[in-house]
């Protein structure tokens, strides 16, 4: 591939992927009074065992900084969708944890979310575009989860 098309195609999904997640942030929040971001951590909690993940373990899947999740989890603190929890075995871990008002909220989301995304995004592609980008970003997100020091 050319330079210029290189470059061309890294300024399109540059700029493609900031204006999808504000697109989404938008609708979400209108639809679900959740960011983008809150629906995520909503759906990773909802997905762990016990509905709980250490914080740390949390801010990785994020890729959020320790402060930023620490923020954000104050955040659904404040409004009741998550708490946190000191481990039984050892005091100085720190679990995140779904609230039933947390999973109730997420569950109202869904269907929300998942109707933005396949508006927004998935209903323009077609099943070889699917396939081609999964595999484009598995195998980014595995080569920069690598490099990336936990």
């Amino acid at each position: 591939m050319a330079t210029t098309s290189r470059v061309g195609m890294w300024r399109s999904y540059f700029e493609s992927s900031v204006l999808l997640q504000q697109a989404l942030d938008d609708r979400f929040r209108a639809a679900s009074d959740l960011t983008l971001a809150e629906y995520n951590l909503l759906l990773l909690l909802g997905e762990a065992p016990d509905g709980r993940l250490r914080m740390g373990d949390l801010a990785h899947a994020m890729v959020f900084s320790s402060s930023r999740l620490s923020y954000q989890i104050g955040v659904l603190e404040r409004r009741g969708l998550v708490c946190r929890e000191r481990d039984a075995r050892d005091a100085r871990v720190i679990h995140a944890c779904l609230t039933d008002a947390g999973r109730e909220a997420f569950d109202n989301s869904s269907r929300s979310h998942l109707m933005a995304v396949r508006e927004l995004f998935l209903d323009d592609l077609s099943a070889d575009e699917v396939a081609t980008l999964d595999a484009v970003f598995t195998r980014l997100k595995s080569r920069l989860r690598e490099a990336t020091p936990e």
